[in-house]
């Protein structure tokens, strides 16, 4: 039996933009709902689960970064969001708000399709059966490997895609340092310091998630000169 197609969210206020892209990820074998604003997204959204969220930034009302950082509430669903500023502060908003990527207009759609793509091969694989779990434990947070989950004394914590992806790196390389060109290969995008600075926002928002004084990390470390370390109890 055939996988279902993925099912995404398009939500941007220019009905020429909303056409285009629907017509395009249908044709590259995508199920596309749209939304005009966040207002009409949250309808939605109440109603119908996606497997990933392309959301413009600058809309009337919500904007995009706004409406991101409410859906971290409730959701884990990954987005990617568009915006037609360039500057890196700008970008590093919208990560912080809880997106998974982010890619600046005018941009080819080839770029945009590889970006999706690359974001849902990032979510964890449903396990075939049920095995043994392997946790890491991190005072009272608890990672389970298997599962891919995250908790604090049995009440589960979200994860975005990308903060999988993240978790799945250093556990599997528990106690050994990953530095930021690695995890900026592994989680699939492109080189640079402005991706390199994307993976530090990630970071500090999964240390909110893990430790108890994020300032003072005691379990997602960074090791000077080398990178980042996920250390246990």
């Amino acid at each position: 039996m055939n996988e279902p197609s993925p099912h995404l969210l398009i939500v941007d206020d220019d009905e020429r933009i909303r056409g285009l892209l629907r017509k395009f990820l249908m044709r590259h074998g995508f199920l596309v709902s749209v939304a005009r604003d966040a207002a009409h997204a949250r309808r939605v959204l109440a109603g119908l689960d996606f497997d990933l969220i392309v959301m413009d930034v600058m809309m009337p009302g919500e904007s995009g970064v706004e409406l991101t950082r409410a859906l971290r509430e409730t959701h884990a669903t990954p987005i990617l969001l568009l915006t037609a500023k360039g500057e890196t502060s700008d970008r590093i908003e919208g990560l912080e708000a809880g997106a998974d990527d982010y890619l600046p207009k005018p941009f080819e759609p080839k770029e945009l399709l590889l970006r999706i793509n690359a974001i849902l091969r990032r979510m964890p694989e449903p396990e075939p059966e049920k095995t043994q779990p392997k946790i890491v434990r991190m005072g009272p947070v608890r990672y389970d490997i298997e599962r891919a989950e995250l908790s604090r004394a049995d009440s589960p914590i979200r994860l975005t895609a990308t903060e999988v992806q993240l978790m799945r790196i250093f556990a599997e390389n528990l106690r050994q340092p990953v530095s930021r060109a690695k995890l900026v290969e592994d989680l699939g995008r492109g080189g640079g310091q402005a991706q390199e600075r994307a993976v530090d926002v990630q970071i500090t928002r999964l240390r909110r998630k893990i430790e108890t004084d994020p300032k003072q990390p005691r379990y997602l470390q960074t090791v000077r000169g080398e990178g980042y370390m996920l250390a246990s109890d």
